[in-house]
């Protein structure tokens, strides 16, 4: 079956870059990607598949391939939504819907998912076991897609699962890997500070709120430097400081906002602690009142390290024969969150990246900035690299 496969697959490439296309010509925000998600179905409809829709807190889809023989059941994840992001990009496919734009490569991952999944629905006799491909809405939105369509249960019979991202650090033929920790968890912070106002001239009659809120500001960065080892990983940002008022008037009220990230769970709980306590002390220290919302958004991504290593294996023997595919190599850890962490915290599996730096270029722009761009070459890698590791397990089957 592996033969035939990737020959059908080569023999789709322009499909793939044609779907990728169209999408990336009709973009949609996270939780409202409705036209996309009735694209994806009805490129399913009369295909011998079960389908299901609106799974979890949006337009989710779980397409079923049942294989002629007995086999594990896999999963294959690709998200679909866009990014409130101005298109700057020179291309003639560019984004139709002002102020949206597929900048992350979503667009692609769709792409090469729906032409792979058709393949394996043309070789289904010949495959072992069952293939669930998932097809996600709203990764780039917290609480995002993943963990919903998790929680539904429809993937419950799941042995393991498999997801890859487009990523410009690497030019197309690439194929990086990370076992472990490898990508970062994010935590969500608001915190609102109440004092007493008053006039400038007279600060002892108030409990100035801008002071209490530049001290956080400068001390939080503490929990970094002081109470995390200098071995792991946590970056604390304060994005936001909405304190503006009048240059004489002692605020009553400010409000900032930020966001955490870190590698391990255990990282996670200790800054946790921290800034709760240190909320705490600013209440004492500056007497004022501290609302603080913390919502963790995304876990660390925790790639299976046994799978990850037969990943590694399967597209090495891969690369030995095949041209398309010419660098199998370890990828440097990645501070950026990505929900695929909300599968892999219940099911064994793992992530990997395809290099799409576009031909030409000495630097890529990097996902999210809006002349974010591919080698759609890519996509081709993509669908040949999950392509031989399902085919890795099916062979042993």
């Amino acid at each position: 079956m592996r033969s035939e496969l990737m020959d059908l697959l080569e023999a789709r490439k322009e499909e793939m870059i044609q779907i990728r296309r169209y999408l990336h010509e009709n973009p949609e925000l996270s939780f409202k990607e409705e036209k996309t998600a009735q694209y994806i179905v009805d490129f399913y409809k009369g295909k011998d598949v079960d389908i299901q829709t609106n799974v979890g807190n949006g337009y989710g889809i779980i397409v079923t391939i049942k294989g002629g023989k007995r086999g594990r059941t896999i999963g294959l994840r690709a998200d679909f939504d866009a990014l409130p992001i101005v298109e700057e990009t020179d291309v003639p496919f560019k984004s139709k819907n002002e102020g949206v734009m597929h900048a992350c490569g979503h667009d692609g991952h769709t792409a090469y998912l729906l032409v792979l999944a058709d393949c394996f629905i043309q070789l289904k006799d010949s495959l072992a076991g069952t293939i669930k491909i998932i097809h996600q809405h709203a990764e780039e939105v917290p609480p995002g897609g993943a963990k919903s369509i998790v929680e539904s249960g429809l993937l419950d019979d799941l042995d393991e699962v498999y997801g890859i991202h487009l990523f410009p650090t690497s030019p197309a033929g690439s194929v990086g890997y990370r076992s472990g920790y490898a990508m970062a968890g994010r935590t969500y912070f608001n915190l609102g500070i109440q004092g007493v106002g008053g006039h400038g001239s007279s600060p002892h009659l108030a409990n100035d709120v801008i002071v209490a809120a530049a001290h956080f500001v400068t001390a939080v960065q503490t929990v970094i430097s002081r109470r995390l080892n200098p071995f792991e990983v946590g970056v604390i940002t304060i994005g936001s400081f909405d304190g503006k008022g009048t240059f004489n008037v002692i605020k009553d009220r400010v409000e900032l906002e930020g966001d955490v990230r870190y590698m391990t769970k255990e990282t996670q709980n200790l800054i946790d602690q921290e800034i709760h306590r240190m909320v705490k002390g600013i209440e004492a220290e500056f007497d004022v009142e501290c609302e603080l919302t913390y919502t963790a958004d995304y876990p660390p991504l925790y790639n299976n390290p046994e799978l990850t290593t037969k990943v590694v294996q399967s597209l090495e023997s891969l690369k030995d024969h095949d041209p398309d595919i010419n660098n199998v190599y370890q990828f440097d850890m990645l501070s950026g969150s990505e929900d695929f962490a909300y599968y892999l915290e219940k099911f064994p599996g793992t992530f990997f990246y395809i290099g799409c730096k576009p031909k030409g270029v000495e630097k890529a722009y990097f996902n999210h900035h809006p002349k974010f761009d591919i080698d759609e070459d890519a996509l081709l890698v993509a669908a040949k690299s999950v392509a031989q590791v399902v085919c890795s397990y099916s062979d042993k089957e």
